[in-house]
């Protein structure tokens, strides 16, 4: 239902009152009962954009919406044929990388990778947070894979898409499976996560460190508890990554700390807070990435923007749109990371002069690619002779 609070935001806000009402009626309807979904990223659970039908809880006066159940956390295995995905995007500095799971239990609000869950016949919203895929193959696919006779070694990316440190792996372990594959072929790998849980594999991660075969950056949004529990739900609090940061660079391994993503006015001003708490955990990395809404993620966030920062919520989708060609999201290679225009600029500098200041670099130096043991096997025919 339509809160008080938010009709008020809608009466005073006459200068983009169109957009704040239409983020208001596009929600009425979608929203789930706060009970329902404590815990989670998103207020939503709109049907995904392949759906014929969309369909809306509506309260008829018989009081049946208090017997829906809360959204727990559901696992549902997946198969896919291959371990490694391939991309040939031209701003992006890894052409393969694995997905361990399907959907984030993190519940990141602003994540890009929500609307890949219309393709399952999903939410992008709720679902994408509890509605979970696994795929506990991949580790022996990924052997498979690496023992072809025409497979090239390049760096591996993992967590570019969903998180695969995220609390299931604790039970299902096909992170630290897949790493097992990876140590044993001296096949170098990159890890972005948001989750301390990658400390359970620093025995791994640092024999690899150590032949220059990993890397890990650690995504750290804001300082703020609050802002981050809000945000990013069931991810490790901001202190617990700088641990992190601190654990893995004592173990040898290079650490990043990424500002990703800024978000205008609403934790931009954290830049080079979060660079020098970084940088004294011991990260000698940066890299940072503007707020990307494509596609369902749009109608999410602000929805989740309006109902937990009302009064910043025009000030902020101004920003974001003054970057974004008067878009809430532009594609365009490039561009889609870093935004243009005049605010994006100043983000830019104040981004390149912290990293300046700390000594940190923007790339590091490349991973290995000449100690590579190809696997026996693997489920591919060997040779006769």
């Amino acid at each position: 239902m339509t809160e008080l609070s938010d009709l008020r935001q809608v009466a005073f806000a006459p200068a983009h009152a169109p957009d704040i009402a239409d983020a208001l009626v596009n929600a009425s309807g979608l929203r789930v009962d706060v009970d329902r979904r404590r815990g989670r990223g998103a207020g939503l659970n709109p049907s995904g954009r392949f759906e014929s039908e969309r369909r809306e809880a509506f309260d008829d006066g018989w009081q049946t919406l208090e017997d829906l159940a809360p959204f727990h956390t559901e696992v549902q295995v997946e198969k896919p044929k291959t371990a490694i995905t391939r991309n040939d995007s031209p701003d992006i500095s890894f052409d393969r990388s694995i997905n361990p799971y399907r959907g984030c239990e993190h519940g990141c609000i602003y994540c890009f990778a929500r609307p890949t869950h219309s393709f399952m016949g999903l939410s992008p919203g709720l679902d994408f947070e509890a509605k979970l895929f696994a795929k506990p193959d991949v580790p022996r696919l990924l052997e498979r894979e690496l023992s072809r006779p025409d497979y090239k070694v390049r760096a591996i990316a993992i967590g570019t898409n969903t998180d695969p440190y995220q609390p299931i792996e604790r039970e299902w372990r096909i992170m630290r499976q897949i790493l097992e594959v990876l140590q044993k072929a001296n096949h170098p790998v990159a890890i972005v996560t948001k989750s301390a849980m990658i400390t359970r594999d620093i025995d791994i991660l640092s024999e690899m460190a150590a032949k220059g075969l990993a890397k890990v950056g650690i995504s750290v949004t804001t300082l703020d508890r609050k802002l981050a529990r809000s945000m990013e739900p069931r991810a490790s609090t901001p202190s617990k990554r700088l641990e992190a940061v601190k654990a893995l660079t004592d173990a040898g391994i290079p650490t990043a700390v990424m500002v990703a993503p800024v978000i205008p006015a609403l934790n931009d001003h954290e830049i080079e807070r979060i660079l020098d708490a970084g940088h004294a955990a011991g990260a000698t990395e940066a890299s940072y990435v503007l707020l990307r809404l494509p596609l369902e993620v749009s109608p999410l966030f602000r929805d989740w923007l309006l109902q937990n920062y009302p009064d910043r919520y025009r000030h902020v989708m101004s920003l974001v749109r003054s970057m974004r060609g008067g878009k809430d999201y532009d594609a365009e290679f490039g561009k889609r990371m870093k935004g243009a225009g005049p605010y994006a600029w100043q983000i830019g500098r104040r981004f390149e002069m912290a990293t300046k200041r700390l000594g940190m670099v923007r790339r590091g130096l490349p991973l290995r690619d000449d100690l590579f043991i190809r696997p026996n096997g693997g489920g591919i025919q060997l040779s006769l002779l």
